[in-house]
């Protein structure tokens, strides 16, 4: 879940991708990075941060271009931030070319093998997004003809991309002295739209993960990138597209419209706002049935994302809905936090409870899901310290069950509150004196009803159904296995940072 821009406009871009990487903050807290082309010249700034913090004035006076790419980075749990791995990605052979990615590579071991022993190209990080740019750059020269590039010739390369790499991946790249490429999986997982500034110079592009970059830069939403589609843009704003994938279809990830998109976007022609209103609605319907025999006094929401449906469900239940919990909105989101205990702990400083609206009353509390449960769990305990008689809370999504593989830090089944518990285990769980989750089929009628083109959703996380046909029971096994010892790396340095500590203050 990162947040991806590529512009191509009639004057400098800097501004432009700093005031979108902005709105694409919530997708990624961990690191942020500009590259600009000037000519052939590309001028790149990234770090470990967000992005009022890793850019300075200086910084952005030497993002000179008038055609540029960003990236806004969160973390995979169990791994420390590095610079290292901040996109974009810069590879200078045979092509000068810079690379972000939003997505997750399920055969990086193969690629990275294939990369090393036959294409002849090194790879520096653990990042498949580096893998992807390597792929991508040895696919371009393949395809060249005496080291030249034409539209065709790049979507071409873009096809030899399709046909080696599996998983979820919608990228933006730039070809020093050619333009600006950006394509999207075959399946279609991970959000891209693009639209038209119309410049009386010329019309300026932007593409980006979500439409409200677009909206909030001034820009008209043209439609979202295709499965398998390429796009290109040279320099002089010349648009090109082509279908790229031989067997493509649109199954875009639903957990984007539960939690990971702003409210304010459209992604596939559905309004996120629209679709968390009628997960509301649906799991009104449910609660009406089986929680008829409670005495609901009040409905809250869990800030910010579960906001619509717990509005949209109290209308239809005809209780009250207040606002329980004020949210410090300096706080980062807590489900992308590297480490449980940093989890936990930032829910406290995150959220604080009015025990004013919760004293004496029978409550129900309704978050977009539960993944972990560590939030949960901490926020029913709030509850009952600011002295709730008694504690319902509904997720307007499916129990949580499987790994998703697709660029969702949720990747090991241990780690699922779900796994392997029913709904009255998970409620004992996170100390709940009733729980109610929303059902798969009801999820996707309340998302796909807004659009009838989209006749099908990446659903793995609560169905265990991966899109992709390659995720097997033993690659499930080895990432569960990287994650844990990624895990006794950090706990050892941690321990041993500590201990020095110690010793200092001594």
């Amino acid at each position: 879940m990162c947040g991806i821009l590529g512009i191509v406009a009639q004057s400098p871009v800097n501004q432009l991708l700093y005031d979108g990487l902005l709105m694409l903050q919530h997708r990624g807290q961990d690191a942020s990075g500009i590259v600009t082309a000037q000519g052939n010249t590309f001028h790149m700034h990234k770090g470990c941060g967000l992005v009022r913090d890793v850019f300075r004035t200086r910084n952005m006076r030497a993002l000179n271009g008038n055609m540029g790419i960003g990236h806004v980075r969160y973390p995979t749990a169990g791994s420390a931030s590095s610079s290292a791995e901040a996109q974009p990605f810069y590879v200078n052979s045979p092509f000068g070319i810079v690379l972000g990615h939003n997505g997750n590579l399920t055969n990086t071991g193969q690629l990275t093998e294939e990369l090393f022993k036959a294409d002849l190209r090194h790879v520096n990080t653990n990042s498949d997004s580096e893998v992807l740019l390597n792929v991508l750059a040895h696919e371009l020269q393949a395809a060249s003809r005496n080291y030249q590039l034409d539209p065709e010739t790049i979507f071409a390369a873009v096809s030899g991309v399709h046909r080696r790499c599996r998983g979820a991946y919608a990228v933006v790249a730039m070809i020093a002295g050619y333009g600006l490429l950006a394509f999207r999986d075959p399946h279609g997982i991970r959000p891209l739209v693009f639209g038209v500034n119309e410049n009386d110079l010329g019309d300026e592009y932007l593409i980006a993960s979500e439409s409200v970059s677009l909206d909030s830069l001034g820009f008209k939403l043209i439609r979202d990138v295709a499965p398998g589609e390429a796009i290109f843009i040279d320099e002089g704003g010349n648009f090109y597209n082509k279908q790229c994938a031989i067997k493509h279809s649109l199954n875009p990830c639903i957990f984007e419209y539960v939690y990971l998109a702003r409210p304010d976007s459209v992604i596939d022609g559905i309004s996120v706002y629209e679709a968390r209103l009628n997960m509301g609605e649906y799991l009104a319907e449910k609660i009406a049935r089986s929680m008829h025999h409670l005495d609901i006094d009040v409905v809250f929401p869990i800030p910010d994302s579960s906001r619509p449906s717990a509005l949209q469900l109290a209308n239809r239940l005809g209780v009250n809905f207040r606002e329980g919990f004020v949210k410090n909105r300096y706080v980062g989101r807590t489900f992308i936090m590297p480490g449980q205990q940093q989890r936990r702990k930032s829910v406290r400083q995150k959220l604080n409870a009015m025990s004013v609206e919760f004293r004496g009353k029978n409550v129900l509390l309704v978050d977009d899901s539960i993944v972990r449960g560590t939030t949960s769990r901490e926020i029913v305990q709030m509850a009952r310290e600011a002295g709730a008689n008694k504690i319902f809370f509904a997720s307007a999504a499916p129990p949580i069950r499987y790994p998703n593989v697709y660029g969702i830090d949720m990747p090991t089944r241990q780690e699922l509150i779900a796994t392997d518990r029913s709904t009255e285990e998970i409620c004992r769980e996170i100390d709940a004196d009733y729980l109610v989750f929303q059902d798969l089929d009801a999820l996707n009628e309340a998302v796909s009803k807004i659009s009838p083109t989209v006749k099908k959703f990446e659903t793995s996380c609560f169905d265990g159904n991966y899109i992709t046909g390659d995720v097997t029971l033993e690659y499930l096994r080895n990432i569960e296995l990287q994650r844990n010892t990624n895990a006794s790396l950090l706990r050892s340095r941690s321990t041993t940072q500590l201990d020095l500590s110690l010793v200092v203050s001594d």
